[in-house]
């Protein structure tokens, strides 16, 4: 295999594997809606903080979303919208 062919098929993999978790998922489609602060993702997924952030940090590291601290909030939103195409190629085999 190609070492550029390599190193992109590698990074489809990180992608997939920063998005393969429920929660990960539900953050997505909560941050299709507009930007958040971690306390109200918080709130939305009913866990503790600590947790939601190593869940951000995960979709972050990947360049799946962006955050801006604000004053003593940090305030996330969704650097790459087109996964959310991706989700809906996904629903299209659901119902298959």
């Amino acid at each position: 295999m190609l070492a550029d062919r390599r190193q992109k098929l590698e990074f489809r993999a990180r992608l997939l594997k920063a998005m393969a978790h429920p929660t990960r998922i539900f953050i997505i489609e909560e941050l299709a809606r507009g930007e958040q602060c971690v306390c109200e993702l918080t709130s939305l997924i009913e866990a503790d903080m600590s947790t939601v952030s190593r869940h951000l940090s995960v979709l972050k590291n990947a360049g799946i979303v962006q955050d801006e601290k604000r004053g003593n909030q940090v305030f996330y939103r969704l650097r790459a919208r087109c996964i959310l195409g991706f989700f809906d190629c996904f629903e299209t085999l659901k119902q298959q």
